[in-house]
């Protein structure tokens, strides 16, 4: 067993390699540039929600009052009328991406963590490369990718996006894997 605090630098060096190459596949690989569609007419669009005023956070359209009201003649109607949507609002304004770096990091560094701990859980000192390279990557690629399949599953986000995510997910999980093996006590 290998405890998790012997492992602070295949953990902390994973998360700056995962930071990094997340920065390349969005910046310059042009694959992500689809993930979104534009809606028709989006200023008109804008300007019609804008005087609603609504206040950032996940919405549903339409929602339900709960379990029963998913049988209601009213929400039945509303539904087969469409639209349909499940939308995130954002707060309006510049948008702060420092803050959304150091969060991306901090999970990059729990997704270390995580690896870390089941690794050095299933793992001794002096563990063959591959064998650590297995265990650090399938758990880096389920905190990087699998969590994300539930989006498609229930709220309809296009398998086109989780797919590519799953993608980008996979090769965090290999250049995680790839650390551990490298760091691995011996």
């Amino acid at each position: 067993m290998v405890s998790i605090a012997s492992l602070w630098l295949p953990i902390l060096l994973s998360a700056v390699f995962v930071f990094f190459l997340s920065w390349i596949i969005h910046m310059f690989l042009p694959y992500h540039r689809t993930d979104y569609r534009k809606l028709p007419s989006e200023a008109d669009l804008q300007e019609a929600l804008r005087k609603f005023n609504i206040a950032p956070g996940d919405y549903l359209l339409p929602c339900p009052e709960g379990p029963t009201g998913m049988r209601s003649p009213e929400y039945l109607d509303k539904r087969n009328k469409g639209p349909v949507a499940v939308m995130t609002v954002m707060k309006s304004g510049p948008f702060n991406m420092g803050k959304n770096l150091m969060q991306w990091f901090v999970y990059c560094l729990i997704v270390g963590v995580l690896a870390a701990y089941i690794t050095g859980r299933a793992l001794p000192a002096g563990t063959p490369y591959l064998k650590v390279f297995r265990f650090a990557g399938a758990t880096a690629f389920i905190g990087y990718a699998v969590a994300l399949w539930q989006d498609s599953i229930w709220y309809q986000r296009a398998w086109s996006t989780t797919v590519k995510n799953s993608f980008d997910g996979l090769i965090y999980a290999l250049f995680t894997a790839g650390t551990f093996g490298w760091l691995w006590p011996r």
